[in-house]
């Protein structure tokens, strides 16, 4: 059953292969593959996560090369979760892309595919220099999708995107050479126990090699002084690659949650916790910047992409803490904020449509058509985005605010949380006012019509926050399960013992 690890990366890998010898096929045949192969990641994505359910951990090993030395993938309860969550999220972005955002690039599903491809390896790889090759995988395919439907307003802020990110990779290469000049590994498990015994110069060493990773983790994660590439970046892309890049920062999250949990989390000795007195007053200052960037944001895109900003701070504050409590109420809220931002970037494309030369600009219009359908979806997302009750977005800053324990740092998470949830919503009713409701007379002039296809895509995602709701009992015994797996560090290095009987056993 081990072989199913591969899946979520052959699958895309050779959907997105056919799709680049395919570029003068007709669309209607590129569509229907590139959907085809959507479909199948998501079916492999729920069979490792049902496979993940037991809270066993289950290892690949190309070639047959024992963990340390070959590259290996690793199955558990977080990668397993983070697969499903890109699984739905892409297909659901793919199939609003299929409505025509598709049509200015033949190479749009082949980039759409190694996208998914590289996020997949990101999740299950076990040795950080595999991290370092899918980081690099699906960055160069969103450097493509970014620069979808080109134009002078996409050239600029992607010129920014990939150079910060081109920075980020060579941090990331120096970090990973100083490591393993002092360890002779990277695999994960194995820094783990290897950095527990350094002292003197090799300390030091790895010291400054886990900040610099703790840098490009943050950068790719969008955390303050590091994210202000992100929101003009996200708010000109076109909208299934926006939507689809909600997650793209949840990868720099995981990156932090599996290297500094894992490698430098308690048991590291003189490395113990690294970093972590740094990141939780940053993430409430990152909270704190998105919150005052939607209040100033001047098109519904760009409140959204601020939204990003938000939830990686709410994200990391109580990751930082370091609580098993914390760490699932993140990642039910995780969850929910994904699925949101995803869905508000389609509703703010379908609303751009049907406004004629305003597009998602927050000024007034003359009505728009479907009006009350659009405004509906929009009050849906903006309620779970700013943790109105009764939707998920609320359960999950509950969560996390339970999750503190009384002292200083409950204090400054419960007013920064609180304070930023008040002014978030203050932000989505500003632009919800202004947009839906507030008219000037007039027509618009030939206004397109809803896709009954992209309409029930963006619906879904947003239908997704109602969902998490309902299934909340379940969600968080596994959330719960994931943040005591994760913090039970042994468990992971015994993969070192797992025997290699058969080619990738």
């Amino acid at each position: 059953m081990n072989d199913w690890l591969i899946a979520p990366i052959v699958i895309p890998l050779l959907g997105a292969i056919v799709q680049a010898f395919m570029g003068y096929a007709p669309i209607i045949l590129r569509r229907t593959l590139a959907l085809a192969t959507t479909v199948l990641i998501l079916v492999s994505a729920i069979v490792l996560l049902i496979m993940a359910s037991d809270g066993s951990y289950r290892i690949y090993a190309f070639g047959n090369w024992q963990p340390p030395f070959g590259i290996v993938l690793v199955l558990d309860r977080l990668a397993a979760l983070m697969l499903v969550v890109t699984a739905v999220l892409g297909l659901l972005s793919h199939i609003y892309a299929i409505g025509g955002a598709d049509q200015d690039n033949r190479q749009f599903h082949a980039l759409f595919l190694f996208q998914l491809m590289g996020l997949n390896i990101a999740f299950l790889t076990g040795d950080l220099f595999n991290l370092f090759v899918a980081f690099e995988v699906l960055l160069i395919a969103s450097y493509g999708l970014l620069m979808h439907g080109g134009g002078t307003a996409r050239t600029v802020p992607g010129l920014h995107y990939v150079v910060l990110n081109l920075v980020g990779s060579a941090i990331f290469l120096i970090s990973v050479g100083m490591i393993y000049s002092v360890t002779g590994t990277l695999n994960m498990a194995d820094l783990a126990l290897a950095v527990r015994g350094l002292s003197g110069a090799d300390l030091e060493i790895v010291r400054a090699g886990g900040l610099m990773l703790l840098v490009v983790f943050g950068l790719k994660a969008a955390i303050l002084p590091l994210c202000f590439w992100l929101p003009k970046a996200y708010a000109k892309a076109t909208a299934p690659v926006a939507a689809l890049f909600a997650v793209m920062t949840k990868v720099g999250i995981y990156a932090i949650l599996r290297v500094y949990l894992l490698v430098f989390g308690d048991n590291a000795g003189p490395l113990a916790n690294l970093g972590m007195d740094w990141l939780f007053p940053l993430a409430l200052i990152t909270l704190a910047m998105g919150v005052i960037g939607a209040l100033g944001a001047g098109s519904l895109k760009n409140l959204v992409a601020w939204q990003v900003i938000i939830s990686v701070g709410t994200l990391l504050a109580p990751v930082a803490l370091g609580s098993e409590a914390g760490l699932s109420a993140a990642l039910f809220y995780l969850l929910s904020t994904t699925f949101t931002v995803g869905g508000l970037f389609l509703v703010s494309d379908l609303v751009s449509s049907q406004r004629g030369s305003a597009a998602d600009r927050i000024i007034t219009a003359p009505k728009m058509r479907n009006r009350t359908f659009l405004s509906v979806l929009f009050l849906v997302g903006a309620v779970a985005a700013a943790g109105i009750p009764p939707l998920s977005g609320f359960f999950g800053k509950i969560l996390i605010l339970q999750s503190v324990q009384s002292g200083a740092e409950m204090g400054w998470l419960w007013s920064v949380l609180l304070i930023g949830s008040f002014l978030t919503v203050i932000a989505y009713s500003r632009a919800g006012s202004i947009v839906f409701w507030r008219t000037v007379d007039g027509h618009l002039e030939r206004p397109a019509r809803l896709n009954g296809r992209v309409s029930a895509s963006a619906g879904a995602l947003i239908a997704l926050t109602v969902t998490l709701v309902v299934l909340a009992g379940p969600i968080t015994r596994y959330t719960d399960a994931t943040a005591a797996q994760l913090h039970n560090t042994a468990a992971y290095t015994a993969i070192l013992q797992i025997p290699m009987v058969a080619e990738g056993n």
